[in-house]
């Protein structure tokens, strides 16, 4: 029925919840960008007009909205380390500066060594943080093509079977890589914010977990922060079959209000916590056809839409998602808010924002 379904649509299917529907009391809307100014290898001059864009438009539109906690959007720019170069991440520091994100590493590589791997983490980690960016010299982090701990099938775009080892030794705080199907590097496990274990001789070691949960504790090597993966049957292929709903924004895949219900309906969050859902989506925001989905019309849609719900909205970056798991895992109650900075502080850049 669908591609590579049979990695992940058993155990979809088999934790699907049962029972009435109740709409959480808060949820924690993360919009991570795999942000890549050179994607399609343009001239430079293009890929410049692209950060000047976001630069240009995105506080006035981003500017429009706010939280139940008075802060607006928040945009977590996944910056791909092969394609650095200082203007596009300077302008990256005006918009963190003015308090509408943050940034952090997107990688692209293949038939690669653990070795060369750790020496190009911890490079263009203090790239990085030469800007600015990043909270005491950790990171969040996303896999270019998906292929995360060397996952696909026929082994390209990665070749690094420790890669969770080496992501924990080089400061990685989580993983936001998945969902990817109708990838073959999609895991068995979905919808869920777990800790993997590496198995430095295979690859795919987070194809399973051990679930967060509260009084629970870290184990393993890395925490897998997965966004929603559900089947659609509100928008059906040839009027028959539900389509895979796997938290993309673009302009070729529109966000509706059923995608959004869909998002909040799949209860990512710590066991034990029931009240606090992680709802993570990603875009490609440097493409220009996905402009309008990020920053446009659509995108103002999506924000008034959520606004609308009978939860309180939390806009919140990749690095408090992360905050927010660990007070959830440490039993923290309360207002939610005070949680944003509970293990990693603001990075330099956002410092008093």
């Amino acid at each position: 029925m669908f591609k590579n379904a049979h990695i992940w649509l058993p155990n979809y299917l088999a934790s699907r919840k049962r029972g009435e529907f109740v709409s959480p009391p808060h949820v924690f809307f993360c919009f991570v960008d795999h942000y890549e100014p050179l994607w399609a290898k343009p001239s430079l001059e293009i890929a410049r007009s692209r950060t000047q864009y976001w630069l240009e438009n995105y506080p006035k539109f981003a500017g429009q909205f706010h939280d139940v906690d008075d802060r607006p959007p928040q945009h977590s720019f996944f910056f791909p380390a092969e394609e650095y170069r200082p203007e596009f991440l300077d302008d990256l520091a005006k918009l963190c500066r003015q308090g509408f994100g943050e940034v952090e590493i997107h990688l692209h590589h293949r038939n690669d060594t653990a070795e060369n791997l750790r020496a190009g983490l911890l490079a263009f980690k203090a790239q990085l943080q030469s800007h600015g960016f990043l909270s005491q010299d950790r990171y969040g982090f996303i896999h270019g093509n998906w292929a995360l701990d060397n996952s696909r099938r026929d082994g390209d775009w990665c070749g690094v079977n420790n890669e969770l080892q080496i992501l924990r030794e080089t400061g990685c705080y989580a993983d936001f890589t998945l969902p990817s199907a109708p990838s073959d590097t999609q895991t068995r496990k979905v919808n869920a914010i777990y800790y993997a274990t590496d198995d430095p001789l295979r690859p795919k070691s987070h194809d399973t977990g051990v679930g967060v949960r509260v009084g629970g504790q870290a184990t393993g090597d890395l925490l897998i922060v997965q966004g929603p993966l559900a089947l659609n049957w509100r928008n059906r292929k040839w009027g028959l079959l539900p389509r895979i709903e796997h938290a993309d924004v673009a302009g070729h895949t529109p966000v509706t209000p059923a995608r959004m219900d869909l998002w909040v309906r799949q209860r990512i969050g710590v066991i034990g916590k029931p009240d606090w859902i992680f709802v993570k989506v990603h875009t490609h925001g440097c493409q220009e056809g996905s402009f309008d989905s990020a920053l446009g019309i659509a995108a103002a849609r999506m924000h008034e839409y959520l606004a609308r719900q009978p939860f309180q909205l939390h806009y919140v970056t990749a690095r408090e998602v992360y905050n927010l798991i660990k007070a959830a895992e440490a039993g923290m109650t309360g207002d939610p808010n005070q949680y944003r900075n509970f293990v990693l502080p603001p990075p330099p850049i956002r410092a008093g924002s």
